[in-house]
């Protein structure tokens, strides 16, 4: 228990594992959530890690009930974490004309935004108590301008960006920072069956380190690789017109069952 503490949810695969990996290295003891969680719990076993280094929590991100219920266990059973990492996501392209993308959205909205809430719940109250700690929201660069083909993607991340704005306004008179992470391209499940170029592609170690020391210390927004900040920065200042012929034509997202 003298071991500082990380929740982190999403932990199932690419940049939740990373993220608990790069951790563990430090000396942390982790508390990770997934939907798949015996399988989770067996990657876990198979790193080294004992049942004082690391807990597995199941519950689905779009089941508040079970993501509050997964929080309340982790205080009772390893203590308040110092750090909590909304990272869980899912990524699927949508037709707004295509009634059952509809769904899509939805579930997006669901799991990207809701989620988010409904992980840092649980630990609120708790943190602004003591005073001290992380709350860590991962968005993305899709969230600084709306792409074809990835409505309900773009919307949750931009989203996830003003809601994690708000809530570090509220935390602040706390001493808790709320630090905004928005990842580029990572080489992940999510993004292996992307259809167009991926610029500044990084492995999910690579952003994993980056990450530790952005939440290390405090920052409130940081865009990993920077790279992909300057491009994000561009992209902004772009006229419409200008913006809306340069993405003319680009191959999109796969849609569900695509």
């Amino acid at each position: 228990m003298s071991r500082p503490l990380v929740y982190i949810t999403g932990a199932s695969s690419g940049i939740g594992q990373a993220l608990a990996q790069r951790f563990h290295r430090a000396g942390w003891r982790l508390a990770l959530v997934a939907r798949r969680a015996a399988e989770t719990e067996a990657w876990a076993r198979a790193q080294g890690w004992t049942a004082e280094d690391c807990a597995v929590y199941a519950a689905d991100v779009r089941d508040v009930q079970a993501l509050a219920a997964a929080g309340r266990a982790c205080i009772e059973t390893q203590g308040l974490p110092q750090v909590v990492i909304a990272n869980a996501g899912i990524s699927v392209g949508m037709d707004t004309a295509i009634f059952d993308d509809l769904d899509v959205m939805r579930a997006t909205l669901e799991t990207n935004v809701l989620g988010m809430a409904a992980t840092f719940h649980p630990f609120i109250e708790g943190l602004r108590a003591r005073r001290s700690g992380r709350l860590v929201g991962i968005a993305s660069v899709a969230a600084i301008r709306g792409l074809p083909g990835h409505g309900a993607y773009c919307a949750s991340k931009a989203a996830v960006v003003n809601y994690c704005e708000s809530l570090r306004g509220e935390m602040r008179p706390y001493g808790v920072p709320v630090v905004t992470l928005l990842p580029g391209y990572i080489d992940t499940p999510l993004t292996r069956e992307n259809r167009y170029p991926m610029p500044f592609l990084m492995s999910a170690e690579a952003f994993a380190e980056r990450a530790f020391a952005a939440i290390d210390a405090g920052t409130s927004y940081r865009v990993i690789p920077w790279q992909m900040g300057v491009v994000a920065k561009l992209l902004r200042a772009l006229p419409n017109a200008w913006f809306d012929r340069l993405f003319a034509g680009r191959a999109r997202k796969k849609r569900r069952g695509e």
